[in-house]
């Protein structure tokens, strides 16, 4: 994950803030920076959040 946190706290903050503001999707995120999603989506999980498509932000 090339520039994203590895900490899951701050790596959840970092991606809804560019969901928010630069990405329409997740998808799109990932393809930008060159980011696994299912690392990101898996990290995430274990934390007990989850990718909402309808919001573009994870929940």
């Amino acid at each position: 994950m090339i520039g994203l946190p590895k900490d899951p706290v701050l790596l959840l903050s970092v991606v809804n803030t560019k969901l928010r503001d630069r990405y329409l999707t997740l998808d799109d995120l990932c393809e930008d920076m060159q980011a696994d999603k299912d690392e990101i989506t898996n990290k995430l999980k274990g934390i007990g959040y989850e990718y909402d498509e309808s919001g573009h932000q994870f929940v």
